[in-house]
């Protein structure tokens, strides 16, 4: 299907001039003519005719005037200059369409209009004056517009940021975690009162360090991933807090080891890299008292945090949100590093995270 090309005069340019027409012909041939246009059916339709095609000419070249000075000066804080230009092209154009209007009603007897003198003076003073406020009526028509529409801009791109504030605050609180979180606590408040104070205390501590690490976004830029990189000592502390939560709704069904030597504490890796994982982990595989889903995290001399568990996929997959898995691979390659590595054996499977030295921040 071709592409439908924009019109020259838009809905409303076309109403106003279909709306002035039986107005203006009339009394712009009364003024040329005067009483002759309405003595006889030559004069009145000669003059008809003749003011016809002038003013569709003058209209069609005004208005290409009007809108080379808006694409020339096209931003509200050009207003000065954009009506400026549009006094100066629209004053010099009306006036030598004003002396051609007379000339060529001269050229045809019928109409009884001499080009004198005369009868150009007063055409070039209406001219002027219908330049200026033409002129003045466009620029604040158009610097209006660009107003509203600056204003719809700003206001569109609050509610993004409200919307973006939102979401990564959702993020943040993670409602699912917290929902379950909070029915684990229920029950534990009436079967041991010590455990559900010590839940309470490994729930505040996982939401201070998610809400103090900054949002949880999807990054886009490099400087955006090296932003979020935190200490591994820092993480560790996180996600074995985090294991006691979970612990505490799984059970024995869950276990999550740590074993990871003191060396490695300095090194750095995106933040909440562990919690994606091991909930990636617990999404995909099954957990019961006899056969637990054992997590292990442990450090290579090469620079890799592996972290491993024992497969036990469930029979039914469920769709889940990948995102936090799919953000920790983007931050790894925003940082210029190794895809994330993955192992599989008939038992385990292992997920191998790069870890960042000082040197390389």
């Amino acid at each position: 299907m071709p592409e439908l090309r924009p019109r020259f005069f838009s809905k409303p340019e076309w109403w106003y001039h279909l709306t002035m027409m039986p107005l203006l012909f009339p009394l712009g041939n009364y003024y040329l003519m005067g009483a002759r246009y309405f003595g006889g059916w030559r004069p009145f339709v000669a003059g008809t005719l003749l003011v016809a095609v002038l003013y569709w000419f003058s209209v069609v070249v005004l208005t290409v005037a009007v809108r080379w000075a808006v694409r020339r000066f096209p931003h509200l804080w050009q207003a000065v200059p954009r009506t400026i230009t549009m006094l100066a092209l629209v004053g010099g154009l009306t006036a030598g369409l004003a002396v051609l209007d007379v000339w060529v009603y001269s050229l045809v007897p019928a109409t009884g209009v001499r080009f004198t003198r005369a009868a150009v003076e007063p055409i070039l003073v209406l001219g002027a004056l219908f330049a200026v406020f033409l002129c003045l009526a466009l620029s604040i028509f158009y610097s209006y517009g660009q107003w509203d529409r600056h204003q719809a801009d700003n206001d569109e791109l609050k509610r993004a940021n409200l919307q973006h504030q939102f979401d990564t605050l959702k993020r943040q609180l993670n409602p699912h975690f917290l929902f379950n979180s909070l029915n684990s606590l229920s029950l534990l408040i009436g079967e041991d009162p010590a455990q559900a104070e010590q839940f309470v205390d490994d729930l505040a501590r996982v939401y201070r360090y998610l809400l103090q690490a900054g949002p949880n976004a999807r990054p886009r830029t490099a400087a955006d991933a090296a932003h979020e990189l935190v200490p591994l000592q820092g993480e560790l502390a996180f996600i074995r807090t985090y294991a006691s939560l979970l612990r505490a709704r799984y059970g024995d069904g869950l276990r999550i080891n740590v074993w990871v030597p003191p060396g490695f504490a300095t090194h750095y890796l995106p933040h909440l890299s562990l919690q994606a994982v091991i909930d990636h982990v617990i999404q995909h595989n099954v957990m019961l008292p006899k056969t637990p889903l054992v997590i292990t995290i442990t450090a290579h001399s090469e620079g890799l945090l592996r972290i491993q568990h024992n497969r036990q996929q469930k029979t039914i997959r469920l769709e889940t949100n990948q995102n936090g898995f799919a953000q920790l691979e983007t931050k790894y390659h925003l940082l210029g590093q190794q895809r994330l590595r993955v192992e599989q054996t008939e038992q385990h499977t292992a997920v191998l995270l790069p870890l960042l030295n000082s040197c390389e921040l």
